[in-house]
């Protein structure tokens, strides 16, 4: 027998394998990290983080508590203090034009400077769908968080503005989380003095309530 043959021949299959083996592997070893996901919170003081440090609005804390979860994501602060849904719906399009990149999800919290100011329900009906519309012909999912008009604001307009919110997310397909402020409106330990805006500790409660519905908007 041609010991030196055998071996050689032996040699250049292992070699083969172990190559063969490499390329296998290579990709998953070199595979690049998944792309970090995109939310925009688009609303008005409650997610612009009135009168609060930076970091502790809603949109930071959204997004720390989604990386805890083990979910990278990058919450962008579409919110502007004193905003109505006309305002909002006025800026969207270069809100949207000016991102980086389509968002994952959109969460639209609008709705509660209408009502305080005791504008028609119609029309801020109008504006919600218009936006949600938007964002619906953009491609891009999104979540309505919806809000409840105050109890002195009567029942006949409570009846008129509540409904607005999950019958606009029904006629576009959106996701709906029912009370943006659930937990928290009306608890004086949960908002600042003016007894309307979160405090911190009132962002952190609004933030665990809405974190699941965002998590299901992300597909985690």
């Amino acid at each position: 027998m041609n010991f030196s043959v055998s071996y050689g021949r032996a040699r250049r299959i292992v070699q083969g394998l172990a190559a063969a083996l490499l390329i296998a592997l290579t990709p998953a070893a070199a595979q690049t990290p998944p792309r970090a996901l995109s939310v925009l919170a688009f609303g008005d003081s409650l997610t612009a983080g009135y009168r609060l440090p930076k970091g502790q609005g809603f949109a930071p804390q959204l997004q720390d508590a989604l990386r805890r979860n083990g979910i990278a994501a990058t919450v962008t602060d579409g919110g502007v203090s004193g905003d109505t849904a006309a305002a909002a719906r006025a800026r969207l399009g270069w809100t949207l034009d000016g991102m980086k990149a389509k968002p994952d999800l959109a969460i639209v919290a609008l709705g509660g400077n209408d009502m305080l100011r005791a504008l028609p329900p119609a029309q801020t009906r109008a504006d919600m769908d218009a936006i949600v519309a938007e964002l619906r012909k953009r491609e891009i999912p999104v979540l309505v968080a919806g809000m409840l008009a105050a109890p002195n604001m009567g029942p006949d307009y409570s009846a008129a503005f509540n409904p607005i919110f999950p019958e606009v997310a029904a006629r576009h397909g959106a996701a709906l989380y029912p009370f943006f402020l659930a937990q928290v409106a009306g608890d004086r330990r949960l908002n600042l003095e003016d007894g309307i805006h979160p405090n911190f500790l009132g962002i952190k409660r609004m933030v665990t309530g809405i974190l699941p519905s965002v998590m299901k908007g992300l597909g985690a």
